[in-house]
């Protein structure tokens, strides 16, 4: 990993994205198969999934479980680095229960996104 001027730098590169902390979040409730997933994230696209999947396992907060069946059948569950990010998490949905009324809502674009 690269040096970083701030320690608060090396949890946000973790937990960049739109999807890594919901992925994490889905996990802490225990480990879940690809599909389960991607259900519970609702508008992820299987690509995505797949792709934020990797880079976490490569970073050390999930384990791939391949029960080598036909057909296949992969779970995904928190390593314990991975779960160690609960608090962080926890610290977050806390703060935007107190806080998240005061937050100006995102401008819409005109194409039902904000």
């Amino acid at each position: 990993m690269k040096q970083v001027s701030c320690p608060t730098e090396i949890t946000l590169s973790i937990l960049s994205g739109r999807w890594k902390a919901m992925v994490i979040y889905w996990l802490l409730k225990g480990e879940r198969r690809f599909n389960q997933l991607q259900r519970e994230l609702v508008t992820i696209t299987h690509r995505t999934l797949a792709k934020q999947l990797r880079e976490m396992e490569q970073a050390g907060l999930v384990e791939r479980h391949d029960h080598g069946t036909i057909p296949p059948r992969v779970h995904y569950s928190l390593t314990p680095l991975g779960r160690s990010l609960e608090p962080v998490l926890m610290a977050m949905h806390h703060w935007a229960l107190e806080h998240g009324h005061a937050l100006n809502p995102a401008p819409d674009d005109g194409q039902g996104r904000t």
